[in-house]
C-alpha cells in the first residue's frame, strides 16, 4: 500500500455518496488521510424517495438531484463520471496484482480499499414490449420522460388519460396516487399486481392506508393478474387464463430489482440472485480489501434472511462501511453490521402519507409533513438541507405573492 491510502467508491447513490462523505468526516492521523475517489455514471446524485414529488410539481429537480460537484465542494473527495468495465483484485488469478478499477473509456484508477455500491436496475426483459413502450420510475430521466408524455396528453383533446401501472409494490402504489392527484378527473389509472395483495412486504397499517388512498382516488386494482404484452396503444392482461386487451396512453413498469450487470464481470463471489456475498463486516468474501453495500450486496440479518433493499438500509450501511474502511487502514477492529428497522413511510398523494415507526402509526397531512422533515434531515449535506428547507418555507409566500 502507498503511504497515502487510496479509496475508490463505485456508485454515487445513498450507499456510495454517504460512505464517501462519512469517510471525509472521520479523524485521520497526519499522513494517513486518504485519497477518496467517487465514480458514478451520472453527474447528479438522486434522492430517490422524493422522486414522486416531481410528478405533481411539489418539488423541483435541483432539490432532489443536486450535482455531485456541489455536494462534494469543500471536501477532498474527487468525483469521476464514468461506467465501470472491470475490477482487478488480489484474488484474481490467485496472485498479487495491481488493484485497480478500469472504466469504459480506459481510465484506470488504483485503490487500496474499494467500496462497491452500484445498486440495482428495473428488469425490462420480462415481457414483450417493455423496453420500447413502458416507462420505469427509478431515475431523473424516467421522471422527465413521464412528465413530457403527460404534458402532451394534458394539452390534447383526449377526454380520459388511461394509465396502467405494472407492479403494486411501494413504487407502483406511490406513483399511482401521485398521478391520480395530478390528473384528477381526467385520469383513469389501473394498478396491476401478479400477487393476491398490494404491498406484500409492507406493514399492515400502511397497506390498509394505501388501499384506502387508492379507493378514494378511483384507482382500479387488478390482483393476481399478469401482463402478456405491451404495445404503444394497449396492454395485454391475463387473469385466470383469460387475456384482455386494454387500451392505454401510458404504461409504467415498476416490477422488481435487477443487480447491475457490471457486477458479473468483476470475478467476485455471487449468490444465486447475482448479489455479491459479504461477511458481517460488509467485506466481500475472500476479498477483505473490498467492501459492498446497498442493493447489490447479499447481506443477512441475524435470522439468516436477506435484508431488504431500501434507502434506509443503505443509510445505515454507509456508516458501517466508512467506519470499517477507516478501521482497516488504521489497524482498528472492524464492526459487524447491525440493521435497525426504523419503520417505513409512504407518500400517498398530495398532502397525504402514512408512517409506521417504533409502534407509532398514523397517516394523513401530519404523516406527510413528518416524512418531509425526515427526508430533509437525510439530505446529504447541511448546505443542501438549508437550501431546500429555506425553499420549502418560502414557497407558500412566493405562491401567495404571484
Amino acid at each position: 500500500m502507498t503511504s497515502v491510502p487510496r479509496i475508490c467508491i463505485l456508485g454515487g447513490g445513498f450507499g456510495g455518496l454517504y460512505t464517501a462523505l462519512r469517510l471525509h468526516q472521520l479523524i485521520w492521523e497526519p499522513g494517513q488521510k486518504p485519497e477518496i475517489t467517487l465514480i458514478d455514471r451520472q453527474t447528479n446524485f438522486l434522492f430517490t424517495p422524493l422522486l414522486y414529488e416531481l410528478i405533481t410539481g411539489e418539488m423541483q429537480s435541483w432539490e432532489i438531484a443536486p450535482p455531485f460537484a456541489e455536494l462534494l465542494k469543500g471536501t477532498d473527495i474527487r468525483f469521476v463520471r464514468g461506467s465501470v468495465k472491470q475490477v482487478a483484485a488480489d484474488a484474481d488469478l490467485g496472485q498479487q496484482i495491481q488493484k485497480s478499477v478500469t472504466l469504459e473509456d480506459g481510465t484506470e484508477i488504483p485503490y487500496d480499499r474499494l467500496v462497491l455500491a452500484l445498486g440495482c436496475e428495473t428488469p425490462s426483459d420480462l415481457v414483450s414490449g417493455v423496453i420500447e413502450n413502458a416507462i420505469p420510475f427509478r431515475s431523473l430521466d424516467d421522471a422527465y420522460r413521464l412528465d413530457a408524455k403527460l404534458r402532451v396528453l394534458e394539452a390534447s383533446a383526449i377526454e380520459k388519460i388511461r394509465i396502467a401501472i405494472v407492479g403494486a409494490g411501494y413504487t407502483g402504489v406511490e406513483v399511482a396516487c401521485k398521478l391520480a392527484d395530478r390528473l384528477k378527473e381526467r385520469g383513469r389509472i389501473r394498478l396491476i399486481q401478479s400477487r393476491d395483495t398490494i404491498l406484500p412486504n409492507a406493514k399492515q397499517f400502511n397497506r390498509n392506508a394505501a388501499l384506502k388512498a387508492l379507493e378514494q382516488r378511483g384507482i382500479w386494482v387488478d390482483l393476481e393478474t399478469n401482463v402478456s404484452e405491451i404495445t404503444a396503444d394497449w396492454i395485454g392482461l391475463t387473469y385466470k387464463d383469460k387475456t384482455d386487451i386494454i387500451p392505454v396512453e401510458i404504461v409504467m413498469w415498476t416490477v422488481g430489482n435487477q443487480v447491475s450487470p457490471a457486477i458479473n464481470h468483476f470475478g467476485l463471489p455471487l449468490n444465486a440472485q447475482g448479489k455479491i456475498t459479504v461477511s458481517e463486516t460488509l467485506q466481500v468474501t475472500d476479498n477483505p480489501e473490498i467492501f459492498a453495500l446497498g442493493d447489490a450486496a447479499a447481506i443477512l440479518n441475524t435470522g439468516g434472511q436477506i435484508i431488504p433493499t431500501t434507502a434506509q438500509v443503505a443509510f445505515q450501511q454507509s456508516d458501517f462501511v466508512a467506519w470499517n474502511v477507516w478501521s482497516s487502514l488504521t489497524d482498528r477492529p472492524l464492526l459487524p453490521f447491525s440493521y435497525t428497522d426504523l419503520g417505513e413511510m409512504m407518500i400517498l398523494g398530495d398532502d397525504n402519507a402514512v408512517l409506521s415507526s417504533f409502534g407509532i402509526q398514523f397517516d394523513g397531512p401530519l404523516a406527510y409533513l413528518t416524512r418531509r422533515l425526515v427526508y430533509l434531515y437525510r439530505l446529504p449535506t447541511l448546505e443542501h438541507q438549508l437550501k431546500v428547507g429555506f425553499n420549502w418555507l418560502t414557497q407558500p409566500l412566493v405562491k401567495l405573492l404571484s
